[in-house]
């Protein structure tokens, strides 16, 4: 026979449980430490994704802060556009690359809301960027998404969304085509890859409106390229780019 319920234990249980959940964190943490994405060294409690020696060093560009930043030569007589910038520059074997590969191919999507928040930030002090009335992510093809899990650029959008206070619109801009990698193309053979796989759902919520378009990595542009010939059909619209990072 099955004892009856003692209330008085069962409410001392509840009474504590705001206390055994600080532990079981620490106990998680004790077996299965968090580690920086760049270095690998174990993080403290307050320490989120990177620590704060790696977090201090990351190699920012401040291209936001440019007049016309050297990114914009990249599309400069092909489309127009208002502002582009970059958070972080890339290379081979930096630690951006650590936190990229990290960022599409080992599930840490979350770590490009945290940067993305963190340069929103920056951005919104700045008079040319306080303009931006939507925030729209590169789209990935449902196929790829499906594989991988999530868009990468849609959670740099929500963290952009947060520190810049503006929204983000994930379905406004689609990708109809399925396309190959573009890691190993030149510029002209990317640019041919996708010139013509995206499509505007709604054209009146980007009517008169200032979008900012982002993307995990900036390299020859054609990609952001074809997105801009798309979106220039709008009528009354801006575009400006960002972009996590750009290559050295």
């Amino acid at each position: 026979m099955i004892p009856p319920l003692d209330k008085g234990i069962f409410r001392v249980y509840i009474c504590s449980a705001p206390n055994i959940l600080p532990m079981l964190s620490y106990l998680l943490n004790f077996f299965y430490p968090r580690t920086c994405v760049s270095c690998g060294n174990v993080l403290l409690q307050h320490e989120q994704f990177l620590c704060l020696h790696c977090l201090h060093n990351l190699p920012e560009t401040r291209y936001h802060e440019f007049e016309d930043s050297p990114l914009s030569l990249l599309f400069r007589g092909r489309v127009r556009v208002e502002n582009v910038g970059s958070f972080l520059f890339y290379k081979k074997g930096n630690q951006v690359q650590k936190i990229l590969h990290h960022l599409k191919y080992n599930g840490g999507k979350e770590i490009g809301s945290f940067l993305g928040n963190i340069y929103g930030t920056q951005l919104i002090k700045d008079e040319k960027w306080k303009t931006t009335d939507l925030i729209i992510p590169i789209p990935l093809h449902k196929k790829k998404e499906k594989k991988r899990g999530y868009n990468q650029s849609e959670w740099i959008a929500k963290g952009l969304s947060t520190g810049m206070q503006i929204p983000y619109c994930p379905n406004v801009l689609i990708r109809s085509e399925f396309t190959e990698t573009q890691t190993k193309k030149s510029r002209f053979h990317r640019w041919e890859n996708v010139k013509e796989v995206f499509q505007i759902t709604d054209i009146n919520e980007l009517s008169n409106k200032h979008i900012l378009l982002c993307d995990d990595v900036l390299t020859t542009g054609a990609t952001i390229e074809a997105a801009i010939q798309k979106l220039a059909a709008v009528p009354e619209i801006r575009i400006s780019v960002l972009t996590l990072a750009t290559a050295q």
